[in-house]
């Protein structure tokens, strides 16, 4: 009878634990249900709406953030550079590209965690659009890193993996047609110091 109950809460607990870590990795990824990608950026577009799967809404409450509807705008993340290696912050890296069709828009970086990185100095940890130098055509190069660059400059502190979320305001591509066919900046990491 012992044997039998140890067994039963043995089942259980890896049930659950099982359960919970599963949901945990799905939560964690940038992959995966409602998602859409393109090139190093993913975004999830239904995740302000009523139509958001459920770990998309699991997300929203986990982090606690305000999720932006259609009408409003898409945020868009990138875990990895353009050739598929993982964003560091002690890393320099360059955003470079034209942007989709937007009224504002802003980059920042983030840990993992989803919290924005600090500048380390007095510098907005952020750069937006109307701040941005742009190239002739119309394109951005964004300088990301924990040294001043010339031009555009994100400045990063600290070690460790890190996000780069771009996140468009009232922009066509929100709806659920837009996503066809868009193009997003490349991530070119320039040099590493770890």
């Amino acid at each position: 009878m012992l044997k039998q109950s140890l067994l039963i809460a043995l089942a259980l607990a890896v049930a659950v634990g099982g359960g919970a870590a599963s949901v945990g990795m799905v939560l964690n990824s940038q992959e995966g249900i409602g998602a859409v990608s393109v090139g190093p950026w993913t975004a999830f577009p239904d995740i302000g709406t009523p139509d958001a799967d459920p770990y998309s809404k699991a997300r929203v409450t986990r982090d606690g953030v305000l999720a932006l509807g259609r009408a409003e705008g898409l945020s868009f993340v990138a875990e990895r550079d353009s050739s598929g290696v993982t964003l560091r912050s002690e890393c320099n890296y360059r955003v470079e590209g034209s942007l989709p069709v937007a009224r504002f828009w802003t980059l920042y970086a983030t840990d993992r965690a989803s919290t924005a990185l600090k500048s380390g100095m007095r510098r907005d940890p952020a750069v937006h659009s109307l701040e941005v130098l742009r190239q002739p055509d119309n394109s951005v190069q964004i300088s990301v890193g924990n040294r001043p660059q010339p031009g555009n400059w994100l400045a990063v502190t600290g070690v460790g993996a890190m996000n780069l979320v771009l996140t468009l305001y009232d922009t066509p591509i929100a709806s659920s047609t837009g996503l066809s066919g868009i193009e997003m900046p490349r991530i070119v990491r320039v040099q590493c110091n770890a």
